[in-house]
């Protein structure tokens, strides 16, 4: 059983929290050159996974800076704009700036600020891994789901499984240490496949449906690649290095990550692998 929650929407409605100019300046490079390649090819799995369809009433959790929310506002319809849910303010100001019709709240996933039965729809893309209690959180989602309503989850896979992340994480535990390296490993903390099930039935996830899936990240070049993952990921988990580091770094991937670069255009490709869960309450 689920703790009832009973609150008035309009009490959940408020401005965004401000946030600093270079909060908003490393969100804005996330959307230029994380979302692009990496994370919108994920947005219509996690949107089929969820059968999102139109006039459902969707959240979207740790929405970042909105790819999938947008997405799902075409699939749902102009008089059933998603909610758009994220911790950072940074990220909402952004994602406000992109569609203003969206409703974006700042909130906890481990303590969302809607009544119970609220949505139809509940989806979470790579969000899973960074939040304080895995558990708590996919049980709120499942709170706020309407009788027959359906959340779907998206989390990387190993970290062995997304092999260009893990030559990156190679090159920087030899050129700048242990924490950055820990850095980049921390988005593929749920790559077992059998402790995510085992979680999500813990949280109480019925009629369980997963999968694995295989996808491509994306970039105009190994440099684009290795600059957002030193400039705006790891900055993001409180690992900042210097210019002599990050020449290093890009110097090495030259020939660290050159397998993955076409000779011939330029382009950068990645393989990479997630899983993707979804059930009901």
């Amino acid at each position: 059983m689920h703790a009832v929650k009973t609150i008035r929407e309009s009490e959940t409605t408020c401005n965004l929290p401000e946030a600093t100019p270079q909060e908003v300046m490393a969100a804005r490079f996330y959307e230029d050159k994380f979302v692009p390649g990496l994370f919108k090819p994920w947005s219509p799995r996690v949107i089929a996974a969820a059968d999102v369809g139109a006039g459902h009433e969707v959240l979207d959790i740790a929405c970042g800076s909105g790819v999938v929310t947008r997405d799902i506002a075409a699939v749902t319809g102009s008089q059933h704009a998603p909610v758009g849910l994220d911790i950072s303010p940074a990220m909402l100001t952004v994602a406000r700036s992109l569609d203003a019709s969206i409703d974006w709240r700042c909130g906890d996933a481990c303590e969302l600020p809607f009544a119970d039965a609220r949505f139809d729809r509940v989806v979470c893309q790579f969000g899973l891994m960074f939040f304080s209690d895995r558990v708590k959180a996919l049980q709120e989602m499942l709170r706020v789901l309407k009788p027959g309503g359906r959340l779907a989850v998206v989390v990387w896979n190993s970290l062995l499984d997304n092999p260009g992340f893990n030559d990156l994480v190679e090159v920087l535990g030899r050129l700048a240490g242990a924490n950055a390296a820990a850095a980049l490993q921390a988005p593929f903390c749920l790559g077992d496949s059998n402790e995510l099930q085992a979680l999500a039935v813990q949280a109480g996830v019925r009629q369980l449906d997963f999968q694995t899936l295989a996808g491509e990240a994306s970039f105009s070049g190994m440099f684009d690649f290795v600059d957002v993952e030193l400039r705006g990921w790891l900055p993001v988990m409180n690992v900042n290095l210097d210019e002599t580091q990050i020449r290093a770094i890009h110097q090495d991937c030259e020939t660290s990550l050159a397998r993955y670069q076409d000779g011939a255009t330029g382009g950068f490709t990645l393989p990479t692998s997630a899983h993707v869960f979804s059930g009901t309450g």
